[in-house]
């Protein structure tokens, strides 16, 4: 670390109460921008210099500004075993080594920050994460480059790596200063043709006049202008966080003075506490955001609507969306978006068999992936398996409830749908605050506690809906909605037909790329799941007699011993 370094951030945590390290995390984000723009300047021809330079600006954040010696080994282990793994190994299990190694590696340093409990101190674990997708996603970019490419669907063969990239290269995707520490992620073939500025090749037939404008012979487009409004933007969000962190914070929730108020002021307080704590997340991914903007990465292409160039390739959050969402699903799409597209490309659809589509087996394995991505405190746990519940209650309401708030024909809502909005978005922002508490208190007893202090009325209420669902209730509401809209519904006849055209239709990757993978990797069903996860076993008792094998139909008791042991819990 540079000498006497700290010395104004000391002066300036004195101020504001906020750590050292917090602090310089926020001048790093800041220096990044004047380093982006020196970046982007660097003749486009040569690539190799930019690739340096981007190596000379990370080292300096490591070590020159955060003594991170230990994190630049941490880095250099993962990114050297990642492309020796990619480098020598063969064959389908390549990129399972790759994301055990990488994984594990990670695991250890998330075990060493628990028992260091330094919360304010910033040290590789966040700067890991973010490199643990762009590995493993860079492992199996270089694996499906050895594929056929005509068999791979669409996001395969355009992330697909023919050849390893050079030592020089792959040094500067690792290290790329403006997402190092926070993201976003993204992969190799994106740093790829950004360094080679084939990314902002206009297509053919497109008008010269809605070219983006650039300076002298430079392919990079002019993207100050909406860098310095993502940076803008992202100031006022940690500004805004450092003054409500200060009103709603841990110490508040849990100590005794939170008792003082009634049960509403209370939930009152857990909301602005998530709120507060999301205004840090939103400020630091806009900074981050806008950086990377500067360079160019950020670069979109033309929008064929307005003309207008795009610079949301690594857009991670959408606050608007999140803070307005009426529903689980809204809430979760909109919240580290390029985490959910990591699980969906490279753990959900990888563990799925070609021609078959993802079930119980994917889901289960996307949700352990994102836990142990996040650590290992029970906080996580606990927010991740209540949400997944939310997600089968919010489903639902949407299926069973939602309909009688519009016509008939499912277009237009009634005079009612207001109230039925207005309902859904209280509802939803009193369950998610309640849920994602223990995120932000981190450990078991004080989350409990916190839950306990507010009757545990998100849990309450998910079993009261799931119990009703679960109900007579249920068939009770299909009836109803059949009789409302039976004039609106087409024959059954033609319903069939196209039951059974969906049937006949073979299914293929492309067809679960616009599934969402909800925040955190939560299955999207936990009942569709356990239903899964009941078929997948009989297909495997059929299977083995198939094969000749002796077994037999398990019995009640033996299904269900063998789902608990799919879903590693008891039923």
């Amino acid at each position: 670390m540079l000498p006497y370094i700290d010395i104004p951030f000391e002066y300036a945590g004195s101020l504001t109460g906020a750590s050292v390290d917090e602090l310089k995390l926020i001048f790093s984000f800041l220096l990044s921008y004047p380093l982006a723009g020196l970046l982007k300047r660097i003749p486009d021809a040569k690539p190799y210099q930019k690739n340096v330079f981007i190596i000379i600006v990370s080292l300096f954040y490591l070590v020159g500004l955060f003594d991170l010696w230990a994190g630049v080994r941490t880095i250099f282990i993962s990114s050297c075993g990642a492309y020796i793994i990619a480098s020598y190994v063969d064959g389908p299990f390549m990129p399972w080594i790759a994301f055990v190694f990488l994984m594990g590696h990670m695991s250890v340093n998330h075990i060493y920050r628990q028992s260091a409990n330094a919360p304010d101190k910033v040290d590789i674990t966040g700067a890991q994460m973010v490199l643990v997708m762009k590995l493993t996603g860079f492992c199996w970019n270089v694996y499906d480059g050895r594929l056929e490419q005509e068999g791979l669907a669409d996001f395969q063969r355009e992330r697909a790596l023919l050849q390893l990239p050079s030592l020089l290269d792959f040094a500067g995707y690792v290290l790329f200063f403006p997402s190092l520490f926070a993201g976003p992620s993204f992969d190799f073939v994106d740093y790829q043709r950004w360094i080679e500025t084939t990314m902002f090749e206009i297509p053919p037939g497109t008008d010269k006049n809605s070219a983006p404008r650039t300076r002298k012979q430079r392919k990079i487009p002019r993207s100050g202008t909406p860098a310095t409004k993502k940076a803008v933007v992202g100031l006022i969000w940690i500004f805004m966080f450092l003054k409500f962190s200060a009103w709603y914070n841990t110490n508040l929730v849990i100590g005794d003075e939170y008792m003082k108020y009634g049960f509403l002021r209370r939930i009152w307080i857990l909301e602005m506490l998530g709120f507060a704590t999301r205004m840090k997340y939103y400020g630091v991914w806009y900074l981050t955001e806008g950086a990377c903007i500067l360079t160019g990465l950020g670069y979109k292409g033309i929008d064929p609507k307005t003309g207008r160039v795009q610079w949301s390739r690594l857009e991670n959050v959408n606050p608007w969306g999140i803070e307005t969402a009426q529903n689980t699903r809204a809430y979760l799409e909109n919240w580290n978006k390029n985490t959910n597209n990591w699980l969906r490309n490279y753990m959900y659809l990888r563990v799925t068999p070609r021609g078959k589509k993802p079930g119980f087996r994917a889901s289960l394995a996307t949700f352990a992936t994102s836990a142990f991505w996040h650590g290992f405190y029970p906080g996580y746990y606990l927010s991740f398996v209540l949400a997944a519940f939310l997600q089968t209650v919010a489903k639902n309401f949407r299926r069973h409830v939602r309909p009688f708030f519009l016509t008939p024909d499912g277009q237009r809502p009634t005079k009612y749908k207001i109230y039925y909005d207005i309902l859904s978005y209280l509802v939803t922002q009193a369950a998610f605050c309640f849920t994602t508490a223990p995120f932000v208190l981190l450990s078991l007893p004080s989350s409990l506690l916190v839950w306990s202090r507010v009757y545990f009325y998100t849990i309450l209420g998910t079993a009261a809906s799931m119990a009703f669902f679960a109900s007579p209730a249920k068939s009770w509401l299909v009836k109803q909605l059949n009789a409302r809209n039976r004039t609106a519904k087409m024959d059954q006849h033609q319903v069939q037909q196209e039951q059974q055209q969906r049937q006949r239709q073979p299914f293929s990757r492309e067809s679960t790329m616009d599934e969402p993978i909800m925040g955190g990797g939560l299955p999207s069903d936990p009942g569709k799941e356990f239903d899964d996860a009941v078929r997948e076993i009989k297909e495997e008792v059929d299977a083995r007699r198939q094969r000749g094998s002796s077994v037999s139909m398990p019995t009640g008791r033996d299904m269900k011993e063998a789902v608990e042991n799919k879903i590693g819990r008891k039923l």
